[in-house]
C-alpha cells in the first residue's frame, strides 16, 4: 500500500515542499530511503521503527520504501521522521487519515518513545507551507509559538506520535496555537543594557547616535578598559524597533540555525552579534558544503560587533567588503548557489597599538614603530573606506569614574534616531533603500546638494586626509544624518564639519 505525507526543507533560508511517499510491499522485511538523504535522515529508520512501536502501533515485519521527493535535492537532518513514521502507519492500514493528508504538513524529530522534539527552520517551513497550498502544519510544542506567527495558516502541535495520529483522526478539530500580544510586540524591544550605564564618554554616545541615525559603520579606537566594548552591546537599544517583517526576517534566519529559544515566537530585539577574532571566513560570512547563514547574516538588522578588529585574519575582514555594500552574501559551491541577507551595522573597536596604550596619557606605550604599523595594517584601505566614523575613546577621568548620577537612558536617545530615521523614510518613500548609509551615488547626487561653502570644506578635507571618493561620498551621507538629527532640510558648514572629523583617524593612524 502506497502512502504520500507532506513536509519540507531547508535550502539556505527559506523552505521547499517535500513528499514523503512510503510503499509497503510483500517482500523479505527491509527498509530503504530514497531521494538523497544524508546521514541523519538514514539513522531516522531506527528512530522510527522505536517510536512506532513504543505508540502502540505495529512496525510492519515487509518491505517499505520511503522516497523523499523531489529527488535530486539533498535532503538533510532529522526532520523527517515524523512524516515517515505517519506515512508507515497510513500505509499500513492502522490510521485512515487520507483525507487530511493533502491538507497538512508534518515534521518533527522523533525520540525512541515516540515524542517530538524540536527542528531547525519551524518558521520557514510554515511560510513555505502556506505558499504551497497546505491548510496546517503539525509542529512539536517547542517550535509551534514560531510557526504560529505566520498569519492566515494553522498551526497544531504534538507532543507524541500518537498525539499526531489522534489529531490527523480528528481532522484537526483542535484549537490552533496562538501566540500572544507580548510574544510578539516589536515597540518596546526587551533591551538588558542601556546607554544610562555607561559612564562620561559624551563624544562617543554623539558618534553611536549618529551612527544609528543613519545605518552608519563605527570603528571606536581606544586603550583597554576605556568602556568600547560596553559602549558597543548598548547600540541595538538606541537603534529603532524592528518592523514585523524584518523581525521575520532575522527570526528565519534564526530559525534555520536552530538558535530559537523554546517557546520564542519572534526575535524582539535587534540582534548583536560579537564572534570571537578567531573566527574563520566560513564562519563569519557562511558556507559549508550545504551553505548555512554565517555571524553577517545572523547581525541582519542589527549590529556585528567585531572587537580587536586588528587581531581578525585578514582574510575573514576582506570577505567582509561585499556585505557591507550590498547587504548580501552569495556564496557558490558546486552544488547550488545560495544568496543570504547581510544588511548589518558594523561597530568594531581596536587599540591604537598592539600594547594598547598608545594614546593613554597615563601609561607608556612599549610598542616600536614597526610593531604599530604592522598593527595597524591589518586594516586595509578598501575596508576602511566602508568604515563611516571613526572615534577615539580616551581613558575616563577619576571624576567620571566615580560618577555616581546616571547617564542619558537609551529611550531618550532612541527616540531621536527615531524622528531622524521618520525624515529619511520619507525622503527616501520611492526608493528602494530606507537610511542614509544606503544612499546610491545616483541618490546622493539628487538628495544631496551641497552649498558652495560645504564643497569647500570637502575639497579641504580630501586633500588634507588623502581620502577616496568612497571616503567622500560617506562624508555627505553622515552629514545628512547630522542635519536629519538637526532637524535641517540642508546640510550645513557645521554638519559637513563634523561628519569631517569624524575621518580624522584617516590620517592619524592611517596616513
Amino acid at each position: 500500500m502506497l502512502a504520500r505525507v507532506h513536509s519540507a526543507a531547508i535550502l539556505g533560508v527559506d523552505a521547499y515542499p517535500v513528499q514523503v511517499e512510503v510503499d509497503v510491499s510483500f517482500a523479505k522485511p527491509s527498509v530503504t530511503v530514497v531521494g538523497l538523504p544524508d546521514a541523519a535522515v538514514r539513522e531516522s529508520v531506527d528512530r522510527v521503527e522505536a517510536a512506532i512501536r513504543n505508540s502502540g502501533f505495529e512496525f510492519p515485519a515487509e518491505r517499505i520504501t520511503v522516497n523523499l521527493a523531489p529527488a535530486d535535492i539533498r535532503k538533510e537532518g532529522p526532520a523527517f521522521d515524523l512524516p515517515i513514521a505517519l506515512g508507515i502507519i497510513v500505509a499500513t492500514g492502522q490510521v485512515a487519515a487520507d483525507g487530511i493528508l493533502d491538507e497538512v504538513a508534518l515534521t518533527g524529530e522523533l525520540s525512541l518513545d515516540g515524542r517530538l522534539r524540536p527542528i531547525s527552520g519551524a518558521l520557514p517551513m510554515a511560510l513555505g507551507s502556506r505558499e504551497n497550498g497546505r491548510r496546517a502544519l503539525i509542529v512539536p510544542p517547542d517550535n509551534a509559538a514560531e510557526a504560529a506567527v505566520v498569519d492566515d495558516f494553522e498551526v497544531f502541535k504534538a507532543e507524541t506520535l500518537y498525539d499526531c495520529v489522534k489529531l490527523l483522526e480528528s481532522g484537526l478539530r483542535d484549537e490552533p496555537v496562538q501566540v500572544s500580544d507580548e510574544q510578539i510586540d516589536l515597540e518596546t524591544p526587551p533591551y538588558e543594557a542601556d546607554m544610562a550605564d555607561v559612564k562620561g564618554q559624551d563624544h562617543v554616545k554623539r558618534a553611536l547616535e549618529i551612527a544609528a541615525a543613519g545605518g552608519h559603520n563605527c570603528l571606536m579606537v581606544g586603550p583597554p578598559g576605556s568602556g568600547k566594548t560596553m559602549l558597543a552591546r548598548r547600540v541595538p537599544s538606541i537603534l529603532p524597533p524592528m518592523t514585523l517583517d524584518e523581525a521575520l526576517e532575522v527570526t528565519k534566519l534564526y530559525s534555520v540555525k536552530g538558535l530559537m529559544r523554546s517557546g520564542d515566537a519572534l526575535i524582539q530585539t535587534r540582534p548583536f552579534r560579537h564572534p570571537h577574532h578567531t573566527v574563520s571566513s566560513a564562519g563569519l560570512i557562511g558556507g559549508g558544503s550545504f551553505p548555512s547563514p554565517g555571524e553577517v547574516s545572523l547581525a541582519h538588522h542589527g549590529v556585528l560587533f567585531l572587537d580587536e578588529l586588528p587581531e581578525f585574519p585578514r582574510s575573514a575582514l576582506e570577505v567582509m567588503r561585499q556585505p557591507l555594500e550590498d547587504g548580501e552574501v552569495t556564496i557558490a559551491r558546486a552544488q547550488t548557489t545560495l544568496t543570504f541577507p547581510a544588511r548589518f551595522q558594523l561597530v568594531a573597536a581596536m587599540n591604537p597599538c598592539p600594547c594598547g596604550f598608545a594614546t593613554d596619557p597615563q601609561r607608556e606605550c612599549t610598542c616600536s614603530p614597526s610593531h604599530v604599523q604592522r598593527y595597524l595594517k591589518q586594516i586595509s584601505g578598501p575596508l576602511l573606506d566602508r568604515i563611516d566614523i571613526h572615534i577615539e575613546v580616551p581613558r575616563l577621568t577619576p571624576e567620571e569614574v566615580m560618577q555616581r548620577e546616571p547617564g542619558e537612558r537609551s529611550s531618550s536617545i532612541r527616540e531621536r534616531v527615531m524622528e531622524a530615521r521618520a525624515r529619511q523614510h520619507r525622503r527616501f518613500a520611492e526608493a528602494p533603500f530606507h537610511c542614509n548609509a544606503e544612499m546610491s551615488p545616483q541618490a546622493l547626487r539628487d538628495l544631496c546638494r551641497l552649498s558652495p561653502e560645504v564643497e569647500g570644506l570637502l575639497k579641504t578635507a580630501i586633500q588634507q586626509f588623502a581620502l577616496s571618493a568612497r571616503a567622500h561620498d560617506r562624508i555627505v551621507k553622515l552629514a545628512r544624518t547630522i542635519a536629519d538629527l538637526d532637524g535641517s532640510e540642508e546640510i550645513g558648514v557645521a554638519h559637513a564639519a563634523e561628519a569631517v572629523q569624524y575621518r580624522s583617524l584617516d590620517r592619524k593612524l592611517w596616513g
